[in-house]
C-alpha cells in the first residue's frame, strides 16, 4: 500500500472533475471538509452537495461554505444518482462528508479515467480519529481484493475489485449513467453493486493513493465489531440476503 504517483495517460488530463457530495445531519464535518475541497490543486469544475433532508442545518452550512446544495431523498444510492444527473462534467467522484481528498486528487482522477480500459476506481481509505487504525486499513485494503475472488470470482479475472463508498469511487459520468446509476431502492451496498455493474465497461481498480476517512463508526462500535459487521453485511449481500441488511449497519453521526 504505498502513497506513489499513477503514470500519466493523456486521454483525460484536461476533463472537469465533479465532486458529488451525499450527506444527512454532517453539519459538524463541513467546514473541514470544505477547506479541504478548497485546497484541490488543480480544483474540481463542480462540487455539489446532495442533501438527504437533514435536520442539523447541513444544507444552509454548505451553501454559507460555497458548495451547491440539491435534495434528494435517502437512500443514499438515490442522492448519488441525483448528484451525478445534476453535474455536467464528464468525470465525477463520489466523496462521503467524512472522507479528505489529497491535494492532487484531481490530477489522479484525471490520469486514472485516462486509462480507457478503467470504467470506476478508488482511493485507498485511511481510518483515522484520534488515531490511525492500522487494522481497519489494512482489512478495507485486503477486501476489495478478497470479497470478489471468494464471490465474484470469474468477475475478480476480469479486473473487478469491490470498493466501498469510503473510497472515494470515480468514474466517467457516461458510463455511470449507462449502467443506469445506483439502485435507488437498495439502502446500502449500493457501492458494491456499482462495481459489478460497471465491471461490464472495463476494470475496476483501486489507485494506490490514500483518502482520510473518520474513524466515528469505530469509535461507536469498537473497530472489530465494526469490521465483523462489515463482513457479515458482505457476505450475506453476496449470497443474495438483501432484506433489511440496513438494521445492522444504522447510521452514526
Amino acid at each position: 500500500m504505498r502513497d506513489s504517483p499513477e503514470p500519466v495517460r493523456s486521454a483525460a488530463v484536461g476533463d472537469d472533475v465533479a465532486i458529488v457530495i451525499p450527506a444527512l445531519n454532517e453539519a459538524a464535518l463541513l467546514p473541514l471538509l470544505a477547506q479541504k475541497l478548497k485546497r484541490l490543486d488543480p480544483p474540481a469544475s463542480e462540487i455539489v452537495l446532495v442533501d438527504g433532508g437533514s435536520s442539523d442545518g447541513t444544507a444552509e452550512w454548505a451553501r454559507v461554505l460555497g458548495l451547491t446544495v440539491v435534495g434528494a431523498d435517502p437512500p443514499r444510492a438515490n442522492q448519488i444518482n441525483r448528484g451525478v444527473s445534476t453535474v455536467t462534467s464528464p468525470l465525477v467522484c463520489v466523496l462521503h462528508a467524512d472522507t479528505l481528498l489529497p491535494k492532487d486528487a484531481v490530477a489522479v482522477i484525471r490520469r486514472t479515467l485516462g486509462d480507457r480500459r478503467v470504467a470506476l476506481a478508488s482511493f485507498i481509505p485511511l481510518f483515522r480519529g484520534r488515531k490511525l487504525r492500522w487494522f481497519s486499513t489494512l482489512h478495507g485494503w485486503l477486501k476489495t481484493w478478497y470479497a470478489p475472488l471468494l464471490f465474484r470470482p470469474r468477475l475478480f479475472l476480469r479486473g473487478a475489485r469491490l470498493l466501498f463508498g469510503d473510497h472515494a469511487m470515480f468514474f466517467r459520468r457516461a458510463d455511470f449513467l449507462s449502467v443506469g446509476g445506483c439502485d435507488p431502492a437498495a439502502p446500502i451496498m449500493e457501492d458494491a453493486a456499482l462495481c459489478i455493474a460497471m465491471n461490464r465497461l472495463g476494470r475496476v481498480r483501486l489507485v494506490h493513493r490514500f483518502v482520510v476517512t473518520s474513524d466515528r463508526r469505530m469509535r461507536e462500535w469498537g473497530e472489530l465489531r465494526t469490521n465483523w459487521i462489515a463482513i457479515r453485511i458482505g457476505v450475506s449481500w453476496a449470497l443474495g440476503r438483501r432484506c433489511d441488511l440496513d438494521r445492522h449497519y444504522p447510521p452514526v453521526r
